[in-house]
C-alpha cells in the first residue's frame, strides 16, 4: 500500500475525504487490458516515474496508473533509491507501465504539471548540452536549434551575429543559457555591454523569458496530448517575482542521500522561471543611474474559452518562503479570488489562515496603520491642524493688537493736548508714543515668529501629506493587486465553492470558472511579499500556471455515449455498456463503493427532446415536435432519420464521477420527431397524463431505466470477477440497494426505479 501523507490541514482533509484508495494491485495488470504508451523514450519514462513518486499531488492523482514491476532498490535508510531505479527503467523500459487510457481522465492540471516538469527537465538537458558543447553527442541539436530560433526572434539586433550558416546568438549572450545564474547575475553580465542601451539589455532578458516559455509550452503540450490530455486552449506559463538575488542553492540539480552524498536527483530548474524586468533605480542605491531590476509581482492576462466550456487553471508554486506567505490572485470582472500558500505542504488555498508567515494583507494593515498615524499627526487631538489653527488665532489676535496699538500711536501723534505745563505735556506725549512704538515693534516681532511657526507647521503638514499620498498610492496599488473585497466561498473537505460558482480543489490545486458561452478576460497575479511594507526588496517566488478549456465532468472515470442504440420507439438495450478497456475505471468505482463514508448518489433523467449546444447535448427548454422526419417519400424520410443531426440527438449518456462523493449519472434524449411510445406500466401511463408528460419524455425515461438496469447487471458480473467473494458481496449489495432506491426524473416529477418494472 502506498500511503500519501500531507502536513498540516491538508493531512486533516485527506483523512476526512479520501478521493481514492491509493492501492496499486500488481495483479491488476493481469485482470485488465489497458494501453501502455510506447511514445516515450526510456529516459522520459524513468523521469516521469521519479517525478510522480516524489510529488505528492501527482502521486495522489495518477500514481496508481504508473506501475513499476521491477525490483525495488532502496537506500540504507529504507527509502527508495530513485537514481538507481531510474537506471533500471532506462535499461529495461518494459518494467514501467504507463496507462494513458486512465491518466487521460485525471484533472488536466495534473497532466499539465507532469508535462511541464518533464519539459523543464528536457530544456535543462538541452541547455546543459549546449554549454558543454555536447549537443551532437546527446542528439539534442534540433531541440536547441528550436530554442535558439525563439530566442533570435526576440533579441535586439546587437545580440545577433550573421554567420555562414545563418543568424546566430552573440557568443557572450549564450552565457545566459545557464539556469544557475540569478536575475541579478544576468543583469550584471549585461552591464559589460557598455555601448548597449538599458532598453537593449532588458530586451535580451525578455527574449530569454519568451524563448523559455515558448519552448516549454510547446513541448509540454506535446507531452500533455501524448499522456491523453485534450485541450483546444492551452497556456503554459512560467513566471517569477522578487528581488532577483536568490542563491544558487535554489538551483541545485542534485539531491543528497541520508549520508549527505549527492545523487543525480531531480533538476529543480528554478533558474528557468523568468522574472519580468523593468528599468529603474533602487532606493538608497550607491549607483547613481538606472538599472535593470526585477518586478515584485507579475500579471498575466488570459481569456476564458467560451463555447460552453469551463476554464481550468492549475497552479504549481516553486521557491516557497517559509517566512512570507506566497500569494496568487485571480481577477475577473472586478472580482478577486486570492489563493494563499503554505510552505509546509507547498499548496495554495483560498483560506488566508492556511499558511503561516507575513501575508500581503499583513503589509496592507501596516501601510494603513502608518497612514492612520500620519493622519493622527495632522488631525489628531494635538495634531498639526490643531496647532496651525491655534497659531492662526494667535496671529489674528496679534494683528488686532498691532492695529489697536498703531491706532493709539496715531492718536498720540496727531492729537493736541492743552496744559499749563508745556514741558510736562511734551514729556508725557513722548513717553506714551515711545511705549506704543516699542509695543508695535514687539508685536511685529511676535507676529513674525507666529507666522514662521505657522509656515513650519504647514511645511511639516505638507511633508506628512506627501508621505501619506505616497502610502495611499502604494495602498491602492496593493489593493489593485489583491483586491479589497474577495468573493465569498464555502468549503467542504478541501473543496471550495464560491458564490458565483467558481471552484477551487485543494487536492488538485485547480481553480475553475464555470462554463460560459462568451469569452471573458481575466488576470492571474503572482505577488512576492516585500521585506517590509515600505521596502522595495521582495522575497523570491516562482509559479507554473496552466490554463486550459474543459468540458464539465471531463474527469469522470466512466464516460459512455450511446448513440442511436435503441430501435424506433423501442426501449430494449442489446449493446454491452462496459468493456475490458473500462476495467481500471470500474475497479476504482468498486473501491469507492467500499468506502462506506463516501456518499454514493445516482442521478437518472429522461430528458425527452434534446438539442446540441457547443457540441454537447442537453434538454431542450421549449421543444417543438415534428410529426415525421422531413421528406416526401419513405426513402427520403429514412434518409433524414439517419442524418447526423437527428442521429446525434438520439443519445444516452452514462457517467461515473468519483471525487468527494461517487456519482452515477444517466441521461437519455430523443430527436424532435413525435413518439408513439406508451408506458407498459398502467400507473406510469396514468401519471403521464396527470403531469402532462410527452411521449418523448416517457420514452427517454424508460430508456434511462433500461440503461441503469443493464449497467447494474454488468457491474454485478464484473464485481464477482475483480473482487474476492466477501468484498464483491458488499459492493454488489450497496450498488443494488442504491439503484433500487433511486428515482428517474422526467418533466417536473420523478418515478421510483421499481415502478418502471411493471408491465415489462
Amino acid at each position: 500500500m502506498i500511503l500519501l501523507l500531507f502536513k498540516g490541514k491538508l493531512c486533516h482533509i485527506c483523512s476526512m475525504v479520501r478521493v481514492l484508495q491509493l492501492i496499486v494491485f500488481l495483479s491488476l495488470t493481469t485482470l485488465i487490458v489497458a494501453q501502455e504508451d510506447s511514445f516515450l523514450t526510456p529516459q522520459n519514462k524513468a523521469y516521469i516515474y521519479h517525478t510522480v513518486r516524489k510529488s505528492p499531488i501527482l502521486e495522489n492523482n495518477i500514481g496508481r496508473y504508473i506501475v513499476y514491476t521491477g525490483k525495488e532498490i532502496t537506500l540504507p535508510n529504507g527509502e527508495i533509491n530513485y537514481d538507481s531505479t531510474e537506471q533500471v527503467i532506462i535499461n529495461e523500459p518494459s518494467l514501467l507501465r504507463i496507462y494513458s487510457s486512465e491518466i487521460r481522465k485525471a484533472p488536466k492540471g495534473i497532466l499539465a504539471e507532469l508535462s511541464n516538469k518533464v519539459a523543464l527537465w528536457e530544456l535543462n538537458k538541452v541547455l546543459k548540452a549546449q554549454r558543454s558543447k555536447d549537443l551532437k553527442k546527446e542528439g539534442l541539436e534540433d531541440e536547441y536549434e528550436e530554442f535558439e530560433l525563439y530566442l533570435i526572434k526576440e533579441l535586439p539586433e546587437q545580440a545577433i551575429k550573421n554567420r555562414e550558416n545563418g543568424l546566430k546568438v552573440h557568443p557572450k549572450i549564450l552565457k545566459l543559457n545557464n539556469p544557475m545564474l540569478t536575475f541579478n547575475d544576468k543583469a550584471a553580465m549585461l552591464e559589460g555591454f557598455a555601448s548597449w542601451t538599458d532598453q537593449q539589455k532588458m530586451q535580451v532578458i525578455t527574449a530569454y523569458n519568451s524563448a523559455i516559455n515558448k519552448w516549454v509550452e510547446k513541448r509540454s503540450f506535446e507531452l500533455f496530448k501524448k499522456l491523453g490530455g485534450t485541450a483546444e486552449m492551452y497556456h503554459n506559463v512560467l513566471t517569477a517575482a522578487g528581488d532577483g538575488s536568490n542563491t544558487s542553492g535554489m538551483f541545485e540539480e542534485r539531491e543528497k542521500d541520508e549520508r549527505g552524498r549527492y545523487n543525480k536527483g531531480l533538476p529543480k530548474a528554478v533558474g528557468l522561471f523568468p522574472y519580468d524586468p523593468y528599468i529603474g533605480r533602487k532606493p538608497n542605491s550607491k549607483k547613481n543611474k538606472d538599472e535593470i531590476l526585477p518586478m515584485g509581482y507579475t500579471i498575466h492576462t488570459f481569456d476564458t474559452p467560451g463555447n460552453g466550456k469551463k476554464t481550468n487553471m492549475h497552479f504549481d508554486v516553486w521557491g516557497y518562503n517559509s517566512e512570507k506567505q506566497t500569494t496568487v490572485v485571480i481577477e475577473k470582472g472586478g472580482k478577486y479570488y486570492p489563493l494563499f500558500g503554505s510552505a509546509e505542504n507547498r499548496f495554495l488555498s483560498p483560506d488566508s489562515t492556511f499558511g503561516k508567515g507575513v501575508t500581503y494583507y499583513t503589509l496592507i494593515k501596516r501601510v494603513r496603520k502608518d497612514m492612520a498615524d500620519l493622519e493622527d499627526k495632522i488631525s489628531g487631538r494635538k495634531g498639526l491642524d490643531h496647532w496651525i489653527e491655534y497659531h492662526e488665532e494667535r496671529k489674528q489676535d496679534k494683528l488686532l493688537e498691532i492695529d489697536k496699538t498703531e491706532k493709539e500711536l496715531n492718536d498720540i501723534r496727531y492729537s493736541t493736548i492743552t496744559t499749563n505745563d508745556k514741558k510736562y505735556t511734551t514729556d508725557s506725549q513722548r513717553k506714551k508714543r515711545k511705549k506704543r512704538q516699542e509695543k508695535v515693534v514687539l508685536c511685529y516681532s511676535q507676529l513674525a515668529a507666529i507666522k514662521k511657526k505657522i509656515r513650519e507647521l504647514k511645511e511639516e503638514k505638507e511633508e506628512i501629506l506627501t508621505k501619506k499620498q505616497a502610502l495611499a498610492r502604494r495602498l491602492q496599488q496593493m489593493y489593485d493587486l489583491v483586491g479589497e473585497k474577495w468573493v465569498p466561498f464555502k468549503v467542504s473537505g478541501g473543496f471550495y465553492t464560491y458564490e458565483d460558482s467558481a471552484k477551487f480543489d485543494i487536492l488538485t490545486q485547480e481553480f475553475t470558472f464555470p462554463p460560459s458561452n462568451k469569452k471573458e478576460t481575466f488576470q492571474v497575479k503572482l505577488l512576492a511579499i516585500p521585506i517590509s511594507h515600505l521596502s522595495s526588496q521582495y522575497d523570491e517566488v516562482m509559479l507554473h500556471m496552466n490554463i486550459t478549456d474543459a468540458k464539465p465532468l471531463y474527469t469522470a472515470q466512466v464516460q459512455l455515449e450511446l448513440n442511436d442504440v435503441f430501435d424506433s420507439d423501442g426501449i430494449d438495450l442489446e449493446t454491452d455498456l462496459l468493456s475490458s478497456s473500462d476495467s481500471i475505471a470500474v475497479k476504482e468505482f468498486f473501491e469507492a463503493l467500499q468506502e462506506k463514508k463516501m456518499y454514493f448518489n445516482i442521478i437518472a433523467r429522461g430528458n425527452g427532446i434534446g438539442e446540441l449546444e457547443n457540441g454537447d447535448i442537453k434538454k431542450k427548454k421549449e421543444p417543438e415536435t415534428l410529426d415525421q422526419y422531413p421528406g416526401s417519400s419513405d426513402d427520403e424520410r429514412r434518409t433524414a432519420r439517419e442524418d447526423s443531426v437527428f442521429k446525434s440527438l438520439r443519445t444516452t449518456t452514462v457517467t461515473i464521477f468519483i471525487n468527494r462523493c461517487t456519482t452515477l449519472e444517466i441521461n437519455s434524449f430523443t430527436d424532435p420527431v413525435k413518439s408513439n411510445f406508451t408506458p407498459p406500466s398502467s400507473d406510469l401511463a396514468e401519471m403521464m397524463d396527470k403531469y402532462q408528460l410527452t411521449h418523448n419524455e416517457m420514452l427517454s425515461a424508460y430508456r434511462t431505466f433500461k440503461t441503469l438496469q443493464k449497467l447494474k447487471r454488468e457491474l454485478n458480473v464484473m464485481a464477482g470477477k475483480y473482487l474476492d467473494r466477501p468484498t464483491a458481496k458488499d459492493v454488489i449489495d450497496r450498488l443494488n440497494e442504491t439503484i433500487t432506491d433511486s428515482r428517474i426524473s422526467v418533466g417536473k416529477t420523478s418515478f421510483k426505479y421499481e415502478e418502471f418494472k411493471e408491465g415489462l
